[in-house]
């Protein structure tokens, strides 16, 4: 479906949130002259101050998700459009269906798996009919993983099986719109394990491939200082995704995903503190009560936001071969979360890309192109 002729090239939903606000100014300072950049939200007001603070002059137009016809306005406007607006199980499928209908490439933050799973299983054939290219993460979850994951394997002998891991080091704080977003997931675990049963007996296997996650043990990291434990983070459902739709990642490919920590005991308090975590989300009254602690819209400073950063270190092997690769940045949850996926709505909407349509990856939308954005951005991609 042609795009070519829309009044925006770039529109950003929930602009007024952290997140958002971020995104905005990144925009501003980064994007071509050229690029027709718009802000939507509820209130016009809002978006207004949020504009005052910009170097150039950008539209503001009024959109509710709950108004269906709004949202459907906003996404045959505009080429790409990008949503901060969640938690994305309870705001996000109004976006994701208007954008699926309208030919409109997608952008999201969110770490949910059962949005993901449920807009597979609901919009990703009117996507790919459409031409429309559905690309969650886009953000801390989970574009180092996917990318470095990719980074790592382009590195490895072809048609081999090969296995990967990822451990995850870093130092940052978490915004109003993370916690909340957490909290719910944890608190719908059964419901998303029977929708991502239904993906998963719906979802096509090429023939002579398979794709996989292992599931990473508590333990000392084989690897280097310290001690890993598993991260039960949506980044191994995208990466594994990733290898079902790209054949460099071989015919037989696994991928585990890990935390360091510094010693066994802070492992242990960190595994407990996140069954406690688990346990509170199924308690409404107790759920509610930490949303008002950190109430959406919140954030860390920009000094806290200065001392964050994070690497994460793949080992990829396979073929005979091994080859350690490093992805790192600065603060992971939003100063490079609002680069990340700036700089994956400017590679959509302005740079020569592969055919895709559907719910994709962003390795499977923009690989390396992408990547070397994020390179000349700032983020590093290296073998060590």
């Amino acid at each position: 479906m042609a795009t070519t002729d829309r009044t925006y090239d770039i529109a950003l939903l929930g602009a007024t949130g952290f997140t958002g606000g971020l995104i905005a100014h990144y925009l501003d300072q980064h994007a071509p002259s050229t690029t027709r950049i718009v802000l939507a939200g509820r209130n016009p007001a809002k978006l207004e101050s949020v504009t005052d603070g910009l170097g150039r002059r950008i539209e503001v137009v009024r959109v509710d998700v709950t108004d269906p016809v709004s949202v459907r306005e906003l996404a045959e406007s505009t080429r790409v459009l990008i949503t901060t607006v969640g938690p994305y199980i309870e705001h996000g499928e109004p976006v994701v269906a208007a954008c699926a209908a309208a030919g409109t490439d997608y952008l999201d933050l969110t770490g949910e798996p059962e949005f993901l799973d449920q807009m597979y299983l609901k919009y990703h054939a009117t996507a790919a009919g459409t031409g429309a290219r559905l690309i969650h993460a886009c953000g801390f979850d989970s574009m180092p993983h996917d990318l470095g994951a990719q980074f790592t394997v382009e590195h490895l002998p072809e048609d081999v099986p090969l296995t990967v891991s990822g451990t995850v080091r870093f130092k940052g704080t978490f915004s109003g719109g993370s916690v909340a977003s957490a909290l719910i997931t944890m608190s719908r675990y059964r419901s998303g394990k029977s929708v991502h049963a239904q993906r998963v007996r719906t979802e096509p296997v090429a023939a002579g491939r398979r794709a996989r996650t292992i599931t990473a043990r508590f333990g000392k990291d084989p690897e280097g200082k310290g001690w890993v434990l598993p991260m039960p983070t949506i980044d191994p459902q995208i990466v594994v995704q990733s290898a079902r739709g790209l054949p460099r990642y071989g015919p037989d490919f696994s991928y585990s995903h890990r935390m360091a920590v510094p010693n066994p005991v802070v492992g242990v308090g960190m595994a407990l503190g996140a069954g406690a975590l688990f346990g509170v989300s199924h308690i409404r009254v107790a759920r509610e009560a930490l949303l008002r602690r950190r109430p959406s819209g919140s954030g860390p400073t920009e000094a806290q936001r200065a001392a964050a950063w994070f690497t994460v270190r793949f080992v990829g092997e396979g073929g005979g071969k091994k080859v350690i690769t490093e992805v790192a940045g600065g603060d992971p949850g939003y100063t490079e979360t609002s680069k990340m996926i700036s700089e994956a709505a400017l590679c959509l909407a302005h740079d020569d890309l592969p055919p895709t349509s559907g719910q994709v990856t962003t390795a499977m939308a923009m690989g390396g192109v992408l990547r070397r954005r994020l390179e000349e951005a700032g983020m590093t991609f290296r073998i060590l």
